[in-house]
């Protein structure tokens, strides 16, 4: 992907935020805090900066979750893969003669298919 943003969630996220912020904090907020000299104020504008800061931290918190359970899911799904492919293997093992045996594992140490190999035949 070219975009700096891999998944929709996460860059609707870092979008709502800018523009959460930018409504929370906005030019005539900070105009009207930075003019006052009264300790009010300052406790004021503290107080919308962690709102703000509550409300990105409680939407990464869910992004990360959601992620997480893609994750867990992608895990399982290659945890199974996994397992059939490793029965797979056990059964062309029993199945194979030793010749064959031999011959895959020089096949495999040498990295190069041998010609006129009697093999299982393409794979998916």
């Amino acid at each position: 992907m070219n975009s700096p943003c891999y998944r929709v969630s996460v860059c609707q996220l870092r979008s709502f935020s800018i523009s959460f912020l930018s409504s929370v904090l906005g030019a005539e907020s900070v105009f009207r805090f930075s003019h006052s000299s009264s300790g009010a104020s300052v406790v004021a504008i503290d107080n919308k900066i962690e709102q703000a800061m509550d409300l990105v931290k409680s939407h990464l918190m869910y992004a990360v979750r959601e992620e997480v359970e893609v994750l867990k899911e992608q895990i399982k799904e290659l945890m199974e893969r996994n397992s059939q492919l490793e029965q797979e293997n056990t059964l062309l093992k029993n199945l194979s003669s030793p010749e064959q045996l031999t011959q895959f594992q020089a096949q495999v140490q040498t990295g190069s298919p041998t010609a006129g190999a009697p093999g299982p035949g393409p794979t998916a």
